[in-house]
């Protein structure tokens, strides 16, 4: 069983490591699919995850965590729901807690790296730079257990001395984890240096809870039969594989690993199905390319710059097209239904409504404003008003705009000034059944009555055409300052 009363077990058990840029949903997917029974995603940095908002993709059927510059720093799905272990760098125990309660609903449990050697995670004391200050691995580690309903987990380095690595996995071990990982290396040590599996024994003969054993790719570990001799050496609970499991993933097949070349055709499978980065497709990809990374088909696969033409390295364009065309029929279902069930909420004068505005579903010298700002004139109304706040923990903007008397405003945050104010005007617009300029839309007739210079429409949200005021609300929410737009 997997889980124990309504929990991540740790016992027992085949896991992907964390890898940075390798342990994204397609390749957590692709080792689920092969036989691991846990996956950890890449190493997120706590003060990037503390800055994301959960969106709800229903598109691609997943939950992802979007950055304020839209990237999705972490994806997740029901596919691998029960099974996904969250690892943050974190050398913070308040924030390393606001990033746990951020994604606890949607993973089975939050690691902290006290591994990682590298800069990218020992820069501001987190990585293996936690292993000098145990007292602060005790603060984030008992804050986490206490603050969060999911198993709590950390994945550590071994110490110069078999002593000092003891005694520090039972200070971790008091603080309430559910299970420690141990690299069997310290953290001067790189993969050609022989993995220490005594030391991983003497922790596992230390404490009560689980012990995974990690460091076995090189040494050890070749096929799904040295993951049992792997874990036997450690004297460990579970294992846990990282560049093994990179270079080919089927490693966790107990019938045996399958060739290269059809995992890698998996992976893009889940790579195009859920829009994955294609630079991080094509870096997973070669990593698995190893030593044909330089041959002319590894240097068709690193020319290519989408997933598109990934596929085409492939042979695999047939499937993207109709990969594609499967997630576009279902976008334009969900606005369509969308459309016909979104209503407004009226709370005393402000109506609202969940929308967002998408740049690329508006010509390029098209905006909701504009329409507004036009139907406004056409009524012989005074111009909107937008009053925009500012959300000081994330800078996020959202934007209420007044128009004869009545206040629209979206429930969304966006990522920008601009953005929210288009949101804003946007609600406005659909509670009054009026026309807002999207793609496909029939024209209204409301904009390009007058001619317009190209180049100022091109620059329509700020631009001196509009002439629209806005009120931003200062950061304090104690005031309002005046500008024209």
């Amino acid at each position: 069983m997997l889980k124990m009363m309504g929990r991540l077990c740790f016992a027992h058990k085949t896991a992907l490591a964390p890898m940075v840029r390798v342990g994204t949903l397609p390749m957590r997917l692709l080792a689920l699919d092969y036989g691991a029974d846990i996956v950890y995603c890449e190493e997120l940095i706590d003060i990037k995850m503390a800055q994301c908002e959960r969106v709800v993709n229903d598109v691609l059927e997943t939950v992802d965590f979007v950055a304020p510059d839209e990237r999705v720093m972490f994806r997740t799905c029901s596919k691998e729901k029960g099974r996904v272990v969250f690892q943050m760098g974190t050398a913070d125990p308040e924030r390393a807690l606001v990033v746990a309660k951020l994604v606890e609903n949607d993973v089975a449990a939050v690691d902290v790296n006290m591994g990682c050697p590298k800069e990218y995670s020992t820069k501001g004391g987190m990585g293996s730079a936690l292993l000098s200050d145990p007292e602060k691995i005790e603060a984030i580690l008992s804050t986490l257990v206490n603050g969060i309903s999911k198993p709590v987990t950390c994945k550590i380095r071994i110490l110069p001395t078999l002593e000092d690595t003891v005694n520090l996995v039972k200070r971790i071990e008091k603080t309430g984890v559910a299970a420690i990982a141990v690299h069997g290396r310290m953290k001067e040590e790189r993969p050609r240096h022989p993995v220490h599996c005594d030391y991983i024994q003497a922790v596992a003969e230390s404490v009560s809870i689980p012990v995974i054993a990690n460091g076995g790719s090189s040494d050890i570990v070749k096929t799904f039969e040295d993951i049992e001799k792997f874990r036997a050496a450690a004297g460990a609970s579970s294992v846990m594989l990282a560049r093994a499991a990179m270079w080919n993933p089927s490693i966790f097949r107990q019938q045996g690993a399958l060739s290269v070349d059809e995992v890698m055709e998996d992976y893009i499978r889940y790579a195009v199905r859920y829009d994955n980065n294609p630079f991080n497709t094509k870096y997973c990809l070669c990593q698995m390319l190893r030593d044909r990374v330089e041959s002319p088909f590894g240097k068709r696969l690193h020319a290519a710059q989408t997933n598109e033409e990934i596929c085409e390295v492939f042979g695999m364009t047939d499937f993207y097209n109709k990969t594609k065309a499967e997630l576009e029929a279902r976008k334009a279902a969900l606005q369509t239904n969308g459309d016909q069930t979104e209503q407004p909420k009226h709370e005393d004068d402000l109506i609202t409504m969940p929308v967002r505005f998408e740049r690329r579903d508006y010509p390029p010298q098209i905006t909701p404003k504009m329409y507004l700002l036009e139907w406004s004139r056409k009524e012989k109304l005074d111009q909107p008003v937008y009053e925009t706040e500012q959300r000081t923990q994330d800078r996020a903007f959202q934007s209420t705009v007044i128009i004869d008397s009545k206040k629209y405003r979206s429930a969304l945050w966006e990522k920008s000034k601009k953005f929210a104010e288009q949101a804003a005007a946007i609600v406005c617009l659909r509670t009054l059944g009026l026309p807002e300029g999207r793609i496909g839309e029939e024209h209204s007739g409301l904009v390009n009555k007058r001619k317009r210079d190209d180049k100022k429409c091109a620059a329509l949200d700020d631009s001196d055409l509009c002439r629209q005021p806005f009120i931003q609300k200062n950061n304090n929410g104690d005031g309002f300052r005046q500008n024209g737009v």
